[in-house]
């Protein structure tokens, strides 16, 4: 289970942020405890009432828990990780909230906890707490059998195609894939031997070599986001400046947006918007068929969770009525039939409470499988239409060399084959 954590603060933001259902397609508020308030936002701000009362500016700590997607994973693990996250932490027995989030057929869950001890009124230290998660995270690996991602056994072997929550929210900015425009950085590393060579694959991927403000040596893509080049390709300041020299004689961020807007000449963005209108119109069916079924599902949810709440109600006031009153009640006490009948409502209560978590998780599970096969289908067009995005930016290029005709033809010989290439990574709407 990879374990992603972060101290912060902006509780309003936070709670607000786990109760998004547009970017989430079910959301489960499974635990409030040790906080007054009974909903995720106003308890996430009684946290930030207390922690007034000290000098903390990081009050919360936020932990993802994510199991690897092919996997089902019982309520019961969550909260063994959950409880094993807080001892080695030192957050045992302090308030949290616990969230479940279902996004493109996995399941996830987020804890946040409140740092502030109420009786010191001072915050709890995470010492290390990046390493102690890692090393937990190995061990629900371990002992529950999942394939362990290759980065994880060996730092090292780390995919370098993993990005940040920034990278992931400026490329959703762009309409762009995170992974797939680092990906594309990291290639261009690759080929190349020299500042030169290593602009001119950028180029053929719709990337321009720059000057960054504070980052030295940054890539821009045609939307004019920067892209800082070291991040990207995960190597040394040194070793960056060996290869490509001093960024100081490349133009800056604004020149080198100011040299797309002119490149991009009216029939080459015609041709740009004309191809990200395709792929949004072969999106389109997947994604009314995405909404539909999460409609449904989330439909399925709500009617086992009134039944389950009707049937419960008739289940209490029958073992409610088992407890006799007045002076068979007090015979019933005196003779120990009361303590009997408790006993009995208790193991009742109970097997109930079993039986219902045990249809949600079937009927989640049948979901989840439903929604993956869909997911699946997706994933296709959104590398269909990647190819198609390549294709374009390297005859942008070759524009610049050859004219407008070659792009002329290119565009039309890629358009007549849309399953195979895509010029923009369609935004699947929420």
């Amino acid at each position: 289970m990879i374990l992603v954590a972060s101290q912060r603060g902006g509780a309003k933001q936070l709670g607000l942020h786990l109760l998004r259902t547009d970017e989430n397609e079910h959301v489960e508020v499974h635990e409030i405890s040790g906080f007054v308030s009974e909903g995720v936002v106003e308890a996430l701000k009684e946290a930030q009432a207390v922690a007034k009362g000290t000098r903390c500016k990081q009050y919360l700590f936020s932990v993802s828990l994510n199991p690897p997607e092919t996997e089902r994973v019982d309520i019961d693990v969550f909260q063994n990780a959950l409880s094993r996250i807080e001892g080695a932490n030192g957050l045992t027995g302090q308030p949290r909230v616990v969230v479940f989030h279902e996004k493109e057929g996995r399941r996830h869950c987020h804890a946040v906890w409140s740092r502030i001890d109420a009786q010191t009124m001072t915050a709890k230290p995470l010492p290390y707490f990046k390493n102690k998660l890692r090393d937990l995270g190995r061990e629900l690996y371990l002992e529950h059998g999942w394939k362990m991602p290759h980065g994880f056994m060996n730092s090292r072997e780390a995919d370098p195609r993993n990005f940040s929550l920034a990278e992931w929210q400026q490329a959703k900015r762009m309409g762009r894939n995170a992974r797939d425009l680092k990906e594309a950085i990291q290639d261009c590393w690759a080929v190349s031997d020299s500042r030169a060579s290593f602009a001119a694959a950028l180029r053929e991927r719709g990337l321009y070599l720059a000057r960054g403000d504070r980052r030295g040596f940054v890539a821009i893509p045609v939307e004019g986001e920067p892209l800082a080049i070291a991040r990207s390709t995960r190597q040394r300041a040194k070793v960056i400046a060996e290869r490509l020299g001093d960024p100081q004689d490349l133009p800056s961020v604004e020149e080198t947006r100011r040299k797309i807007a002119r490149d991009l000449t009216p029939v080459v963005r015609g041709y740009l918007e004309e191809a990200k209108t395709q792929a949004r119109r072969e999106a389109r069916p997947l994604n009314a068929a995405r909404r539909k079924l999460v409609e449904r599902h989330r439909a399925a949810r709500r009617e086992l969770k009134a039944r389950q709440m009707e049937r419960g109600k008739l289940e209490a006031q029958e073992r409610a009525a088992r407890l006799r009153r007045g002076i068979l009640g007090l015979w019933d006490r005196l003779t120990g039939r009361h303590i009997h009948t408790l006993e009995r409502n208790a193991q009742e209560a109970e097997a109930a409470k079993r039986r219902d978590q045990a249809e949600r998780k079937q009927v989640m599970e049948s979901q989840l499988s439903e929604r993956q096969r869909l997911q699946v289908k997706i994933r296709t067009m959104r590398v269909k239409h990647h190819e198609l995005e390549s294709a374009i930016h390297r005859e942008v290029c070759d524009l610049e060399k050859r004219g407008a005709e070659p792009l002329r033809e290119a565009f039309n010989r890629h358009s007549a084959k849309p399953t195979r290439h895509h010029a923009q990574s369609p935004t699947f709407e929420p």
